[in-house]
């Protein structure tokens, strides 16, 4: 009986019931038994019997099932009459007739011709009439130029391949002006978003100047949002673009919308991508320069994160020069994100002296600390040992000159463990206390090869770190540094000291300690 029952359910979810009373109406015989059933007798008493009881108890349940297994049973034979005959890909394909077959291979001609800018065969497509100027196209777009999501979609496999877009979206993206002027002209629209651009986007994000012109011409809504939340502006990221952003500018783009996800100015943007171009253009028309995104970060802040391609360990002087141009409008090197790291902090990480010096320039904060209690110091010293291309000593320098708060003398020992391959640095690190007192653990960081490589540096460490005063040389040395504070790395030139006395105040390495 169970194996009907599911028999039964397994069928109706492949083929629809011809008739629910075929299902519902029990069979006749089944309601003459109930009509008809002897009632049971009683004693003289009034009293049921027990034996006959349980005789028409087990003849009623013995009638039921047999009439229930009867009824399934028609049911079955009743739907698999109705039921086609191969239920297979004919259900769930798409079967292309002739007509179709003939309007999809129209539809690949017209995609060729507007990839390859040919307007003349374009033109004759949309004269035969079978093929409307806004009909949405399936487009190999593995960049996804054409499409636009809101944060947080789950898109399949092929999703990241193909693109919806129509004729003038393609246009754009190909630089067919040509063909893009033939649509238009017959009447396209320039402001749809079949997924998620607007064609505007599109030029934009290819830096098409020519196609931007000829979209503004033709009535393009210049802030209009993509699906994602962005502004034309927003997808000026390359230096090519630059003209884009200036027909849009000049043609009343707002400088200053923020994204819907991220929130994100086009300042945020330009400076992410590192294009100083694109951010003095913005700054000169009036964009905000400590404008703040979803994460309470500043261009500056992001513009510094940036900076350093952790892929290639390579540093990007044009987000160095973007940096530059931004303190220079005023940018602010003190702000905070959400989680209280300023750009200071960011530049600590990525080990990079050079915007290290420019923000420490500007009045950034060496001992600000984050919201672990973290101070930059403590950044750089966790990434010293990954920055093969970076310069840590000169960022320890910096730090200490510009009286960032050193590590605590109990500690050390991860100076070492983290430094042990950068004698310079350590030696700098060694020469901002008065004395050290060494630990157990110091020797034991320290890897056996690298003791080798640097005997004498590491020698002569050990030799001074004893926790006893060193030379009265180097005791001057630190009450000078005390006295400057802050003003350390702008004071002791001003000092009438002699050039190498100036160079020892400020910690440039001997390669040596004493």
């Amino acid at each position: 009986m169970m194996f009907l029952l599911v028999s039964t359910v397994k069928v109706k979810q492949l083929y629809p019931p011809p008739s629910l009373l075929s299902i519902y109406i029990p069979p006749c015989h089944l309601l003459l038994f109930l009509l008809h059933i002897r009632l049971p007798t009683y004693t003289p008493n009034g009293v049921l019997t027990m034996v006959d009881l349980l005789d028409h108890f087990m003849v009623f349940i013995c009638t039921f099932i047999s009439s229930l297994l009867h009824s399934l049973w028609a049911m079955l034979s009743s739907e698999t009459r109705f039921a086609p005959q191969s239920p297979s890909s004919v259900d769930f394909m798409e079967v292309l007739t002739p007509g179709k077959m003939a309007l999809q291979q129209l539809k690949e001609r017209f995609l060729v011709a507007l990839r390859t800018n040919d307007a003349q065969e374009a033109l004759e497509i949309l004269n035969t009439g079978k093929l409307d100027i806004d009909t949405v196209l399936e487009v190999d777009d593995p960049s996804m130029v054409l499409a636009s999501y809101k944060q947080g979609y789950w898109l399949p496999d092929y999703k990241l391949e193909k693109s919806w877009a129509m004729g003038i979206h393609v246009c754009m993206m190909y630089d067919a002006v040509e063909t893009a002027l033939v649509l238009l002209e017959k009447g396209a629209a320039v402001n749809r978003t079949p997924n998620g651009k607007t064609p505007l986007h599109v030029a934009c994000e290819v830096a098409n100047t020519d196609g931007v012109a000829l979209l503004l011409a033709h009535g393009a809504k210049i802030n209009s949002l993509s699906l994602s939340g962005h502004t034309a502006l927003h997808y000026c990221i390359t230096r090519e673009s630059v003209d884009c952003a200036k027909q849009l500018i000049l043609k009343g783009a707002k400088v200053n919308t923020a994204s819907h996800d991220t929130e994100d100015t086009p300042l945020h943007t330009a400076a992410r991508f590192g294009v100083p171009e694109l951010v003095n253009l913005f700054l000169a028309h009036g964009a905000s320069v400590n404008a703040v995104n979803a994460l309470h970060e500043t261009p500056i802040m992001t513009a510094t994160f940036w900076a350093f391609n952790s892929r290639d360990q390579l540093y990007s002087t044009d987000h160095h020069l973007v940096c530059r141009l931004l303190l220079d409008h005023g940018a602010e090197p003190n702000l905070r994100d959400e989680d209280n790291k300023t750009a200071l902090h960011k530049a600590a990480w990525n080990c990079d002296h050079v915007l290290m010096q420019m923000l420490l320039e500007a009045g950034a904060n060496s001992r600000s600390m984050d919201i672990n209690g973290c101070a930059p110091i403590q950044y750089l010293l966790k990434v010293t040992d990954v920055r093969p291309m970076a310069i840590p000593e000169l960022c320890y320098q910096l730090l200490l000159n510009y009286n960032a708060a050193r590590i605590y003398p109990p500690q050390f020992h991860k100076v070492l463990q983290s430094c042990h391959d950068y004698p310079k640095a350590v030696e700098i690190l060694v020469n901002s206390y008065e004395h050290l007192k060494p630990t157990k653990r110091w020797r034991a960081v320290i890897p056996d090869d690298c003791y080798q490589r640097h005997t004498d540096f590491f020698d002569s460490m050990f030799a001074v770190c004893t926790n006893t005063p060193r030379s009265l040389l180097h005791l001057t040395r630190c009450a000078i540094r005390a006295s400057l504070g802050w003003f350390c790395e702008k004071g002791v030139p001003e000092l009438p000291l002699p050039t190498s006395m100036k160079k020892y105040v400020l910690l440039d390495p001997e390669g040596i300690l004493y």
